[in-house]
């Protein structure tokens, strides 16, 4: 079992919240709001002893993520707050200053490199790209055609969701990763609203599929890790961003797919404390994965077989107090959820070690045995 790990984007030590006079319906309600996460990371003015650079939030949260994929984990990391709030700063970075995803990628092979120098190991590398623009799935490494737009999810029994004709990259070092991040981002949907002269109109979804083979214990073993490093779109308010049009429907997708991921946070926050207290009566709790595909394609992320990292940015504007508030909510409530990550090993190789670990149990047993018949 692991609980979801929470990272909040502006103050150290907790975030506090003084609520404007006179603003919302909390305005009646205790003047203060206080939020306690696993970290909090204060980025809004280089010049303050407290800020935290992008190399420090990656030493904090993204070598855990580099750790976990070479014990054979499926890891997972998102951001998650209102358009503007430095989500795609987080997660990407910008020219001379990355982000988690690039940092990520060059540990990996950073490692790598590492690891093949003392050891038999040998590895495999492949990535994808992908956005959901409006509910549907795109290929962001293929060329613009009528198959990249429309790609169509699916589930397979063990492995879970995943998308059907997505293309899979091999790649050997942190260039070939760089120039396929750099591709993806170029074919991206983007647009200037009036809270950011660069928004996100899609989710996206950079997955790294990870396999090493190495001898353990004179048996041949074989771990496969997924990690998917998400960059969401942002939440937004019609009136605060000007939307009309094409612009609209895009909000009004974005909004959709991320009120499906709060609900489905919700409900999985809901089971994990019925979990946690067996004397309660459980409650019937439906996650609905299914009624967006950005949550269909996070479903082991988000309470099934990973190591997930949420990461809320917030923003210190007092304009933006609402919306600050509700992601705040939002990732308390995700603190709760329980993950049950497992090391993704060949079946074959489990089974012959489980049936040599039997029979070693037996011989002990047998040798028990015989020890007191002859005493």
């Amino acid at each position: 079992m692991s609980n979801l790990v929470l990272g909040v984007y502006y103050r150290p030590d907790g975030v506090y919240c003084n609520i404007p006079e006179g603003g919302t319906g909390d305005s009646g309600r205790e003047r203060t709001k206080t939020f306690t996460y696993d970290f909090s990371f204060y980025s809004a003015d280089t010049k303050s002893p407290d800020y935290v650079s992008q190399e420090m939030v990656f030493k904090t949260l993204g070598t855990d993520v580099v750790k976990s994929a070479f014990e054979g984990y499926n890891a997972c990391v998102f951001a998650y707050g209102q358009t503007g709030s430095g989500k795609s700063y987080t997660m990407m970075g910008n020219s001379g200053d990355s982000g988690l995803i690039p940092r990520i990628c060059e540990a990996l092979f950073s490692r790598i490199s590492e690891t093949t120098r003392w050891d038999e190991a040998s590895f495999r590398t492949e990535v994808s790209y992908l956005e959901i623009y409006n509910e549907r799935v795109r290929d962001l490494l293929r060329r613009k055609s009528s198959k990249t737009f429309n790609l169509r999810v699916r589930e397979h029994p063990k492995e879970g969701p995943y998308v059907e004709d997505l293309s899979q990259h091999l790649v050997q070092n942190y260039s070939d990763v760089e120039e396929l991040m750099d591709a993806g981002n170029i074919n991206r949907t983007t647009a200037a609203t009036g809270m950011n002269d660069v928004s996100s109109r899609s989710h996206a979804i950079f997955t790294i599929k990870f396999t090493q083979a190495k001898f353990d214990a004179e048996m041949p073993c074989e771990t496969v890790s997924k990690i998917h490093l998400v960059d969401l779109a942002g939440s937004e308010r019609a009136d605060a961003t000007g939307a009309t049009g094409v612009r609209l429907k895009e909000g009004g997708n974005i909004n959709k797919s991320l009120v499906t991921l709060g609900n489905v946070i919700s409900a999985l926050a809901d089971l994990s404390q019925d979990a946690a207290n067996p004397l309660v009566k459980k409650k019937q709790v439906f996650v609905p994965y299914r009624d967006s595909v950005l949550t269909w394609l996070l479903k082991d992320s988000l309470g099934g077989n990973s190591k997930t990292i949420m990461i809320a940015t917030i923003s210190p504007a007092d304009v933006n107090y609402g919306e600050t508030l509700s992601t705040l909510r939002y990732a308390n409530r995700a603190k709760n959820i329980i993950n049950k990550p497992t090391i993704n090993e060949d079946a074959n190789v489990k089974l012959i070690r489980e049936l040599r670990a039997e029979i070693a149990r037996l011989k002990t047993l047998l040798a028990q045995g015989n020890q007191v018949e002859f005493s």
